[in-house]
């Protein structure tokens, strides 16, 4: 669960989390806005396109742009005049068309805008939770507390400013087109130990780090519109496009704790990928059980001398009586040129 509290002011307005937090429930994934461009009193209608690539001089050079996507709404084709300097294509949809490439200052008080983190751990596997608010937490110390990864981990109270600096980022720059900071925290316990030793770990870092560095679309933003009507009954809206901080926070935790009986059941299975299992049984029937002697009667065989000589001497007969076989088939399936051969 997440808080953000702060007040800043932008455009001569005073703003607090009502207007810069979205979405207001508190949950992992929120956005900070840090700059807004706002287009205000839009109806629907026919107007100008405003970005720089519709420019055009006729309607031949609009017709091109007949169903597509892009811009600010669908082209009609014709070449309408812009202001008294240049034309561009005409469009129909929310008009007067947004201009976002306005030049405007992000909100530079959202540095020191603090956000509230409640996060806990489950494992059902040992029946063993834990959270980051502690029960001899005060109501005190959270007013006083800022989070540091150090020296003060059971702290809930964040800085925004010291979020972006954890995650090696320039505020200012970060604030102006936005972008994607990840809170990671990690509880990973060793639960045969005090339940004091599993302590959240935190890391921080910028997950739209690489589209950070192109030219094209760099940052994070998003677009929302605000709805009113008229007396008459007509349908206006301001159009916001606001630049961002979006942080996305993640727990995840490992626990482990000792067992003897999944210990052995892998010490069993280990020896009998390996072999040792049979070495082992092997040493237990013949040194240690009462049967021993039977066990090993059956196991082993014992030879006399004289069967050993006698088993020796027919083995080298047979081994002779081979050989002679092989030479007279070799003799009979001589291939040699010449007028006889030899055979049996």
């Amino acid at each position: 669960m997440t808080k953000v509290k702060g007040f800043g002011v932008y455009n001569d307005r005073i703003m607090d989390v009502a207007d810069f937090v979205t979405p207001t429930q508190g949950a992992s994934i929120f956005c900070v806005i840090t700059k807004l461009i706002t287009t205000e009193n839009q109806v629907q209608g026919y107007c100008p396109e405003s970005e720089p690539k519709y420019k055009c001089k006729s309607d031949s050079d609009c017709s091109r742009y007949l169903g597509t996507s892009g811009g600010n709404g669908i082209k009609t084709g014709r070449c309408v005049g812009y202001n008294n300097t240049f034309k561009t294509c005409e469009i129909r949809g929310w008009c007067p068309a947004e201009i976002d490439s306005v030049a405007i200052e992000p909100m530079l008080e959202a540095e020191n805008f603090t956000i509230f983190i409640k996060n806990s751990i489950r494992f059902p596997m040992f029946n063993f939770t834990k959270g980051n608010l502690l029960p001899n937490i005060t109501q005190s110390y959270i007013k006083s507390c800022n989070f540091d990864p150090i020296h003060n981990i059971y702290c809930p109270i964040f800085r925004l400013g010291d979020v972006v600096r954890f995650a090696g980022e320039d505020f200012y720059k970060l604030a102006n087109k936005g972008g994607v900071i990840g809170i990671k925290i990690g509880w990973i316990c060793d639960l045969d130990q005090s339940d004091d030793n599993c302590n959240p770990s935190y890391s921080f870092t910028r997950l739209d780090s690489v589209s950070a560095k192109t030219s094209v679309s760099p940052g994070y933003n998003f677009r929302y519109a605000k709805y009113f009507k008229m007396e008459n009954g007509t349908e206006y809206r301001t159009l916001l496009k606001a630049h961002s901080i979006r942080f996305d926070v993640l727990v995840y935790g490992n626990a482990g704790k000792f067992n003897m009986i999944p210990t052995l059941i892998n010490i069993v299975t280990a020896f009998t990928s390996v072999g040792v299992g049979t070495v082992l049984c092997d040493l237990i029937l013949l040194n240690f059980l009462k049967g021993a002697d039977q066990y090993k009667a059956k196991k082993f065989e014992e030879v006399t001398e004289s069967q050993i000589k006698t088993a020796i001497s027919t083995s080298n007969e047979i081994y002779k009586s081979t050989q002679t076989l092989s030479l007279r088939y070799d003799e009979k399936q001589s291939t040699d040129s010449g007028a006889y051969s030899i055979g049996l």
